[in-house]
């Protein structure tokens, strides 16, 4: 995984995470990405993967690497459970997101070095978050849940961490007027980081209803990986109450507008790098 990373660091290209919790959208993210045979990330939010359960989302990752023939990680997505986090490390999943954003500062710093050091000793790589991603829904711009970049560099220093989630104006969910990305905080925090002579690879949650170029912009400040769910969760329901207007009762062929529906965001995705 950290080789991956470092190349699409240096190539100005991000790795993709397409998040799913059920067959058919796993299926979709297939389809889409196949062509591409470019690596991408399946990440499984901490709600998706109680659903799923850790084993069977680890199942269903290795299919696709079998499948596709092309580099496919399996990350735990905002993850706040520790037993939830053992049952990820035990499943095999590449990657952690431990998220305690909403923790102050010291509580954050020491409940993500626990999880650094229990995923370091089975190769797992670690995603810290510093500064709070607010939701799309009842939205207030502010600039408190933003992430300082004094603060990143000592997160990162004291944590140990591979991955730092941040928040510079990016949300969970989609307005219909989203919010412009604070690249400047972007380029700021990244300085700051380097500057302390520290290495780690910066995340962009909530790329969903974030336009083309603004992307683009982003991964030349520094980000090296970007998050997609929203958007596939609103592709698979507007397949879904289509498909449902079948009078089939066989699930396999009531999906297809489902399956094509996720297949088309996650083409549309990477087709703006690849």
């Amino acid at each position: 995984m950290r080789y991956f990373l470092e190349r699409a660091q240096k190539k100005k290209v991000p790795i993709w995470q397409f998040n799913f919790c059920d067959l058919w959208q796993f299926i979709g993210i297939l389809e889409g990405a196949k062509k591409f045979k470019e690596p991408f990330i399946l990440g499984t939010s901490e709600g998706e993967a109680k659903t799923l359960d850790p084993q069977l989302a680890s199942a269903f990752h290795k299919f696709a690497r079998a499948k596709l023939k092309v580099p496919v990680f399996l990350n735990l997505d905002h993850a706040k459970d520790l037993d939830l986090i053992e049952k990820a490390i035990k499943a095999h999943y590449q990657m952690i997101h431990f998220d305690g954003s909403s923790l102050p500062l010291k509580e954050n710093i020491e409940i993500t070095k626990r999880v650094v050091k229990m995923c370091h000793k089975k190769g797992i790589l670690v995603e810290g978050e510093i500064g709070e991603i607010p939701q799309a829904k009842g939205f207030k711009k502010s600039k408190k849940c933003l992430t300082q970049p004094k603060e990143a560099m000592i997160f990162v220093k004291k944590t140990g961490v591979d991955l730092l989630a941040i928040s510079i104006g990016n949300l969970h969910g989609i307005l219909e007027k989203m919010p412009p990305l604070d690249l400047e905080r972007l380029y700021m925090i990244k300085k700051e980081i380097e500057r302390a002579g520290l290495k780690v690879f910066l995340v962009l949650h909530g790329g969903s209803g974030i336009k083309e170029e603004e992307l683009k912009r982003a991964v030349r400040a520094g980000i090296v990986k970007i998050n997609i769910n929203t958007e596939l969760r609103i592709a698979w329901k507007k397949g879904l109450l289509v498909d449902l207007k079948s009078k089939e009762v066989a699930p396999y062929k009531i999906v297809k507008k489902t399956i094509q529906n996720v297949a088309r965001v996650v083409e549309e995705k990477m087709k703006i790098f690849f």
